[in-house]
């Protein structure tokens, strides 16, 4: 059996303003409270569980996605103001998509943050 992530607890300041950027931005389903989260269906086998907490750190997701997929988030991205960059350093350059190492190799992606500041990363192969 393959391993894969299931679900994970994000940390956030607000969960109903973490549950519209994720859904607005990557079309995520909302699927409402589950126990004490908010969550995100993010595919068939994983789940964002948004937690409102005041201690975090700058966490980062990276998604990968096909190209279409890829451009349609990215569109989304800069339709909504959404300061991003080309490199995981520079993730407000307003430049990209740059071309970075992920799990499958060379990939294009862009880099951007959440309300939280939480890094994410958008890539496609």
């Amino acid at each position: 059996m393959t391993t894969v992530l299931d679900h994970t607890i994000v940390p956030v300041r607000n969960r109903d303003a973490s549950v519209e950027f994720y859904t607005r931005i990557f079309g995520f389903d909302d699927l409402g409270e589950m126990g004490p989260f908010l969550a995100v269906r993010v595919n068939d086998s994983l789940t964002f569980d948004f937690q409102e907490s005041d201690d975090f750190r700058n966490i980062h997701y990276a998604f990968a996605m096909d190209a279409d997929e890829f451009e349609a988030a990215f569109t989304r991205i800069r339709e909504s103001e959404i300061p991003y960059g080309d490199n995981p350093r520079e993730q407000e350059n307003m430049k990209g998509p740059g071309m970075t190492n992920g799990a499958k190799g060379l990939g294009k992606a862009v880099y951007f943050k959440d309300p939280d500041g939480h890094v994410l990363e958008i890539k496609t192969y």
